[in-house]
């Protein structure tokens, strides 16, 4: 395969000569950030810690888990890659079933919903980009869903997630 003489690579964010020593590394056995019945969330790349570039994130579904109903976001892409067992995804038009290995990218705007229907765990990464400060939404997600109502029409909003179940027809 030949590639063109001049690439179209992003503009320079760093203007050193020599490089810097800033990597982060977090060991495999750190404990998750949030954990709940339903599962655990590991912070592995925040919008902090990348300076907005993305986030990253390991999330540990339970056996029948809910995960997230339908619903898209205005300013950044959301992906998934499934680590182990498998997960129902909503891809917008319909369900598909990720297993180990399958990778989806929902660009912005892009309707998806995520469930685990089976009777085992699963494990997955979940990327957005740009980085958001997503860590609030995880850590009360669960809360303000008890809340309902317009309050939790307002946090999800507020965290650009934007839930078809939250607008009526011609609403938004």
């Amino acid at each position: 395969m030949s590639y063109p003489e001049h690439l179209e690579y992003p503009e320079d964010r760093y203007h050193g000569d020599r490089g810097e020593v800033n990597a982060a590394f977090r060991p495999a056995d750190s404990p998750p950030d949030i954990s709940s019945p339903g599962g655990s969330t590991h912070y592995l790349a925040t919008n902090a810690s990348t300076g907005g570039e993305f986030g990253l994130y390991k999330v540990e579904l339970g056996a029948r888990s809910a995960g997230a109903k339908t619903h898209f976001h205005k300013a950044m892409s959301e992906s998934f890659y499934i680590l182990s067992g498998e997960l129902e995804l909503y891809n917008g038009e319909k369900w598909v079933t990720g297993r180990a290995g399958d990778f989806l990218y929902v660009p912005v705007g892009g309707l998806h919903a995520f469930k685990n229907v089976t009777d085992e765990p699963m494990t997955m990464l979940m990327i957005f980009s740009p980085g958001a400060p997503r860590e609030e939404y995880f850590e009360r997600v669960a809360e303000m869903t008890q809340r309902g109502g317009e309050e939790l029409k307002q946090f999800r909003i507020r965290h650009d997630s934007y839930f078809v179940e939250d607008f009526a027809p011609g609403e938004e």
